[in-house]
């Protein structure tokens, strides 16, 4: 009697999962998690975090690399692009495997791989006009970067100095990626593609990231839907000047701007697990 009771009950638990099963099917792998901001009650200036869904398809999607040069005139800011060099390359290489298009973006440094296939690839792209931009309005950072945002004390080269020469070399560069420092290439490039979906990673959040003409302003604007990987940037922040936070708090702010006004977010994490398919 007490085993038949156990059967029983075993047939009505897996019954009851079954039909739960069929009512929440689980959510499929494919789909990424996007951060963004709202701000609910409008004039409150009070923003909240939101997450949504989105399919992500590989062959749709490309990856653009800004400006993660080989050498900075900051050293703070030379330091950490070392340390996220590092931290992309499992992300790139992953990226690449499952089909998403590499774009290496280290501004200024074109003649250096003017005879690699990924630059040559880039130039045999015909040229596309892009369309009219959309009228988005641009209101200001969050932080003051005025004084170039190096966070060093006595740091040995002056403001903008241009040392670098090419991208880190932790960053690997495949025959079949792209080159490109020029947004219009890159839009050509995206369109002939089919590409819908531009990630970006790199540096400097609240310089190169939004500002270069492949930036996230210059692409949000010509229908272009981007997504900074938050864990994949830096930002040129000096603690000293406003709004006196660390470098760290400086870069999420940042961040913050961009989820308000420009575009969503995602963790390179959750990148890798939709890519992963787990």
């Amino acid at each position: 009697m007490k085993a038949r009771t156990t059967r029983l009950a075993i047939i009505f638990v897996l019954a009851v999962s079954c039909a739960l099963l069929a009512v929440s099917p689980p959510q499929s792998e494919s789909r990424l998690p996007l951060r963004s901001r709202v701000e609910l009650f409008k004039g409150s200036n009070e923003w909240d975090a939101v997450t949504v869904s989105r399919d992500l398809d590989p062959l749709k999607t490309a990856l653009v690399l800004c400006d993660m040069w080989d050498r900075h005139w900051c050293s703070g800011a030379e330091e950490r692009v070392g340390v996220l060099a590092r931290k992309m390359e499992p992300v790139i290489q992953l990226a690449r495997k499952r089909g998403i298009l590499i774009i290496h973006s280290p501004s200024e440094t074109m003649p250096y791989y003017s005879q690699t296939a990924a630059r040559i690839n880039m130039l045999k792209i015909a040229a596309l006009q892009p369309p009219e931009p959309l009228p988005i309005t641009d209101p200001p950072l969050p932080i003051d970067d005025s004084d170039g945002g190096c966070d060093v004390a006595n740091n040995k080269l002056p403001p903008n100095t241009r040392v670098w020469s090419r991208e880190n070399p932790a960053i690997s560069i495949a025959n079949e990626d792209l080159i490109s420092d020029n947004g219009r290439e890159i839009y050509s490039a995206l369109r002939s593609h089919g590409v819908d979906t531009l990630l970006f990673a790199g540096v400097h959040t609240n310089m190169c990231i939004l500002n270069r003409t492949f930036g996230i302003r210059q692409m949000t604007r010509w229908g272009v839907h981007c997504v900074l990987i938050r864990d994949l940037t830096d930002a040129m922040y000096n603690p000293v000047r406003s709004p006196h936070v660390s470098h760290g708090r400086g870069t999420e702010l940042v961040i913050e701007h961009i989820e308000q006004y420009w575009a969503p977010t995602v963790t390179s994490d959750d990148l890798m697990r939709v890519l992963y398919g787990r």
